[in-house]
């Protein structure tokens, strides 16, 4: 059987939408906290109304600018919520949400 060479090309396209959440109250935080959607802005300051449910790619959430891991929290389509993690977020803290789709075109 003679050697041949495939080529795959796919192009991937990706699409990302962000939150901003900036607390104006402390926040105390244990397993099972949420916080609504709604309390956050979207890109272009308008207040969301939900966030997009992401099926192909990724969603990252910050505080204060540092990417936390991703099994610390769960993002649905009505609020993020905080898994296996407590303390307290002190008012004035930047929350970024940031949902990332991706698709693939052959």
């Amino acid at each position: 059987m003679a050697l041949s060479i495939i080529n795959i090309n796919v192009k991937v396209n990706g699409s990302s939408t962000r939150f901003f959440n900036v607390l104006a109250a402390d926040l105390s935080v244990i397993d099972g906290t949420t916080i609504a959607a709604t309390a956050f802005l979207d890109d272009s300051g308008t207040a969301a109304t939900a966030f997009p449910v992401v099926v192909n790619g990724y969603y990252n959430f910050y505080i204060n600018g540092v990417m936390q891991e991703g099994d610390s929290y769960t993002i649905s389509a009505t609020d993020l919520t905080f898994n296996n993690v407590t303390g307290t977020i002190s008012a004035g803290t930047p929350l970024v949400i940031e949902a990332v789709e991706l698709v693939t075109q052959t």
